[in-house]
């Protein structure tokens, strides 16, 4: 199908078109590359602990060695633990023993960690010990066979890292009683790989490195079989695109999203690994206070986040007086970027807050506006060098310039499948294109603007409305931190709108929201029922759950 690709015309001079040859055959070669490179700088820092490349890469080479005398080549490993210095290293050495990334959140309950490690195949598990009750209680029903625990301080180390422990143990009771016969602690099996033989593994492109969790929001949570082709090509296309902006062994990037969502494993840990940046992790980032305490400590250039945390900061004390003298851009994805938000935040920081697209299915990244950005214009950018992207009807027909319809995207980070799931994967992958599930517009330009979720519409007396710009509207008051919109069944109109709002001021009525959106929407689309809520339901990375309001 020949396709119209309008947005090259407005690629940055020296911007190429096309990927052309990759220029490595692994994740693991890349990374490894990279700890040679700048071997004596800062990779990663958390809790005022940091380690150098030449550090990572020594212990991810222990655990490697560790992982290869009890596992084989192409066995999947999974990781069940928050942005901790221990993440990386664990990363690393799976990718490098020559075995299977699949990354586990660590808020699942035990139903969800059951299915997936069942799923995956999980041979092993490196969880922190806050969570690890919840494997205790599945563990005997799946195929684990060996199971690595970690505290938030082991790495930390020192008498810092044992009063750490000490306090969310025994003074928070943060780590529930759990019972993991024959488990063997972080550190204890870096020791051991030291005594063991490491042999360099050689993968191709097209072996799987990641089986990468979606959400189950559509169903059972589903492995996103990323290969080393998908995610190299997806670091290549996001170098490319941020080159003129970025220098080697000079950045500083905060990760505050958890390492294990595949925004920040790839944006973050990958892409900025290539240029020998020194990675800020952020641990606990719904700790606001703490979450500016840190970012007091850095003179950080890069920060990437969803609209929650970028509008969670702006209202935390401290962070209007923080030190933006370095700070180059900020990136947000996961969700949409509101028009208040970003506003605000251009004001506060002197940056504009960019907005990009992905998925799980895409390694994420398939769209992204041009670095840096001017202002804030509400779409998420252009398709990445080597990407198409195409607006269809549900018949799959191409729509015209203007017109909504699913955006369907493929190139080189287009995952390979889901995991034995060949009927789900038929589904998602029709024709060479990966069908997102999102409605989306493109302009003239070739830039590309997501309306809403095809399942989130809600239809009003025959019209689509989409939460998305009911959202967007509501959000332009003052008194309105945030917001959701969900469709509830109607007699007269089959559905209407109703909005949940957390306010600033509670002086702000029903009467006061819904007077607001009739002065910015279409009478149709206005809320007819408003309910204030201290909070809303969010995922992992603070994407806003319209399912869970809905139910």
């Amino acid at each position: 199908m020949t396709v119209e690709r309008p947005w090259l015309k407005q690629y940055r001079p020296g911007v190429p078109h096309e990927l052309g040859e990759l220029p490595y055959e692994s994740v693991a070669d890349m990374l490894v590359e990279s700890c040679e490179k700048f071997k004596s700088s800062e990779a990663y820092v958390n809790f005022g602990k940091s380690i150098t490349y030449s550090e990572l890469d020594n212990y991810s080479k222990q655990l490697a060695a560790y992982l290869q005398a009890h596992f084989k080549t192409g066995d999947s490993i999974a990781i069940m633990m928050p942005n901790v210095l221990q993440y990386p290293i664990a990363v690393q050495a799976i990718l490098r023993a020559g075995m299977v990334v699949s990354n586990v959140n660590p808020l699942y309950t035990p139903r969800e960690l059951k299915h997936q490690l069942n799923d995956a195949n999980a041979k092993a598990i490196i969880v922190i010990e806050n969570t690890a009750c919840t494997l205790a209680e599945v563990i005997n029903e799946t195929g684990v066979e060996k199971v690595i625990t970690t505290t938030i301080g082991e790495m930390v180390g020192g008498l810092k890292g044992k009063i750490m422990d000490f306090l969310i143990k025994r003074v928070k009771k943060m780590v529930p009683p759990f019972d993991l016969p024959g488990s063997i602690s972080f550190k204890a099996a870096l020791n051991a790989g030291q005594s063991l033989p490491f042999t360099a593994v050689k993968r191709t492109l097209d072996d799987i490195a990641f089986l990468q969790y979606t959400g189950g929001t559509t169903g059972v949570s589903k492995g996103a079989m990323l290969t080393n082709r998908n995610m190299i090509s997806n670091v290549t296309q996001t170098k490319l695109w941020i080159s003129s902006e970025i220098e080697e062994g000079k950045e500083i990037i905060i990760t505050a999203l958890p390492l294990y969502h595949i925004f920040a494993l790839t944006a973050n840990c990958l892409t900025f690994c290539l240029y020998g940046a020194k990675n800020v992790l952020i641990t606990n980032p719904r700790d606001m206070p703490g979450f500016v305490k840190e970012l007091s400590q850095h003179k950080f250039t890069v920060l990437t986040g969803v609209n929650t945390l970028f509008n969670g900061l702006l209202i935390t004390p401290g962070f209007s007086d923080l030190d933006f003298s370095a700070f180059k851009f900020s990136l947000g994805g996961g969700m949409a970027v509101q028009k208040n938000t970003a506003t605000e935040w251009k004001k506060v920081t002197g940056v504009t807050l960019a907005e990009a697209y992905g998925l799980t299915e895409t390694s994420p990244a398939a769209c992204i506006n041009q670095v840096p950005m001017e202002e804030y214009t509400g779409n998420i950018g252009l398709p990445l060098p080597g990407t198409d992207c195409q607006i269809q009807d549900d018949d799959g027909n191409p729509m015209p310039v203007g017109e909504r319809g699913e955006l369907c995207i493929r190139g080189p980070q287009v995952m390979l499948g889901y995991l034995n799931r060949p009927e789900e994967t038929a589904k998602t992958i029709v024709d060479g294109w990966l069908k997102t599930g999102d409605v989306a517009i493109m302009d003239e330009q070739g830039y590309f603007k997501i309306v809403d979720r095809k399942k989130n519409m809600i239809l009003v007396s025959g019209f689509n409305v989409f939460p998305n710009e009911i959202e967007d509207a509501a959000c332009l008051h003052s008194d309105i931190i945030e917001c959701a919109a969900i469709g509830i069944e109607d007699e007269r109109s089959g559905e209407i709108v109703k909005l949940f709002v957390v306010r600033k001021n509670d002086s702000l009525t029903e009467k006061d929201v819904i007077a607001h959106c009739r002065a910015h929407l279409t009478g149709y689309k206005v809320p007819k029922l408003v309910e204030f809520r201290d909070e809303l339901p969010k995922s992992n990375v603070g994407k806003i759950l319209h399912k869970d309001l809905r139910e």
